[in-house]
């Protein structure tokens, strides 16, 4: 699953290298917004507790007064893998047993008893000392991954701002890292991203699971998978792909997103005639997404400024 942490940490690489800072780590910025959120959450918690308390005495009130009931209303509140060989990155829009024992023991039997355990437990200590093995430390998850920046206008709007990634499984801390800084910096089709920019920026972070390949270019869901094509035309050889969420987005039938796929994959044919391209393959996937915008990263990032050092 697609940890919200990941979006802010794409945020704070970013945000880090417009400032020339240090840019906390993967591991840092987990455990800080695991802190943040259970602490956003507490005060959330305490604000409905103290509005009920309200409602309960205002209610209570007006029944000892006898006077016209009085409407509080309530407040709600927001509360693997395919790896091409050709293309690395890409861009887009133990039961216990027991025995018995006598009832009573001498105290010199009891002794020795408790003395031949003590020098057992003993030599068995010291000849398992320095031999016990240490737990290995848990591997890095990795995943085939895209990060992709949008801006975000006045009215809620969204325009693609940058988007790269790869279908080769990495370690979480640096995909993340090198991919959010890549589509930032290094999409072809857009200039880089500005310090001014970042209060219009929100992120998504795509984690690309269950790789199927189709038996027909339309055997795919639109909203639930992600496309990957290739296909030969005019002796030349093209690919392309789309995450789960850009027909959606775009509102697109499966037919109109795989010619748009093809067109953006470099296809010059008829639309009507994209079914008669040869060799067109189809790989379908799934992605797990988070999205994060900057005004939250902003809030987060003022929070764990303000934590003591150390903490």
């Amino acid at each position: 699953m697609a940890s919200t942490s990941y979006a802010v940490y794409c945020f704070e690489v970013l945000v880090a290298s417009l400032e020339k800072r240090q840019a906390l780590t993967l591991s840092q910025v987990e455990a800080l917004w695991s802190r943040y959120s259970n602490s956003t959450q507490a005060e959330d918690d305490g604000e409905e507790l103290d509005n009920y308390d309200v409602e309960m005495t205002e209610d209570e009130h007006e029944e000892d007064e006898g006077e016209d009931e009085v409407k509080i209303e309530s407040i709600e509140r927001d509360a693997s893998s395919l790896q091409p060989s050709n293309i690395s990155s890409l861009r887009i829009s133990s039961p216990a047993t027991g025995s018995s024992t006598p009832s009573t023991i001498s105290t010199t039997s009891s002794q020795a008893a408790l003395d031949s355990t003590s020098k057992s437990s003993s030599k068995s200590s010291f000849f398992s000392f320095g031999h016990k093995q240490q737990p290995a430390p848990p591997k890095e998850e990795e995943y085939p991954l895209f990060v992709t920046w949008n801006t975000v206008n006045s009215r809620g709007y969204k325009s693609l701002r940058g988007c790269i990634g790869t279908f080769n499984a990495v370690p979480l801390s640096d995909g993340l890292k090198s991919y959010a800084m890549t589509s930032a910096f290094e999409d072809s089709r857009f200039p880089p991203i500005t310090l001014s920019e970042l209060p219009t920026l929100s992120t998504n972070v795509t984690l690309l699971m269950n790789f199927t390949p189709c038996s027909g270019p339309l055997e795919w869901n639109v909203g639930t998978h992600g496309i990957r094509i290739s296909f030969s035309y005019h002796g030349r050889h093209y690919g392309a792909t789309y995450l789960p969420d850009v027909a959606v987005a775009q509102g697109w039938t499966r037919e109109e997103t795989m010619i748009s796929l093809m067109r953006k994959a470099g296809w010059s044919g008829r639309s009507s005639d994209w079914k008669k391209v040869g060799d067109l393959k189809c790989i379908r996937y799934e992605g797990k997404v988070a999205t994060l915008r900057y005004p939250q990263y902003k809030d987060w990032r003022t929070w764990a400024d303000s934590m003591p050092k150390g903490q």
